[in-house]
């Protein structure tokens, strides 16, 4: 068997490379699990961009599975915490086993998600398992689970990043240039 050796350029293939520094790692660095949420306002422009930037996430053959809904109604979000809590309590009772709660106990969090009435908005993901093609044929999603997963990691990292804007730059400034 004679194998062959295809080569392809794609416009993306001609961009210039930009090497890893040390500034992006002590920019992801600065990502942490928040657990408290501020009622404060943030600008709908951040909620978009954070978004599309989640949406840069790599999927099985460039299906993007995944739907962002963004809720910012206080009685929808009630609505949605209430839904929430019910299948939380679950989790704590029945789901997750007693050594997981008492460790969740340190971390003070529980099944009662007030944060969610808080937060000025809500993103929701959904996952695609298929998607429909215009002639209305099932449209197959491939690694639609992994695909969202990863898509959340940039979506909770671009919120972070923006979150802690002033922070980075000072380390930046001591770690290194990022443009």
């Amino acid at each position: 068997m004679k194998h062959y050796s295809l080569s392809y350029t794609t416009e993306e293939e001609n961009l210039p490379h930009i090497p890893y520094t040390p500034a992006q790692y002590s920019l992801m660095n600065l990502r942490r699990s928040v657990r408290f949420i501020s009622p404060e306002p943030v600008p709908k422009e951040v909620i978009d961009n954070v978004i599309r930037t989640a949406g840069t996430a790599p999927s099985g053959a460039h299906t993007e599975p995944w739907t962002f809904v963004v809720v910012s109604d206080a009685d929808v979000k009630h609505k949605i915490r209430e839904i929430i809590e019910e299948e939380e309590e679950i989790n704590y009772k029945q789901r997750m086993g007693d050594k997981w709660v008492h460790d969740l106990k340190k971390l003070r969090t529980n099944w009662v998600k007030e944060y969610l009435d808080v937060a000025p908005y809500l993103i929701l993901v959904f996952k695609q398992t298929y998607g429909v093609l215009p002639s209305g044929k099932k449209k197959t999603h491939y690694y639609n689970e992994i695909s969202v997963t990863i898509s959340c990691g940039i979506l909770l990292a671009a919120l972070q990043v923006r979150r802690k804007k002033h922070k980075a730059n000072i380390c930046l400034k001591k770690c290194g240039s990022y443009d």
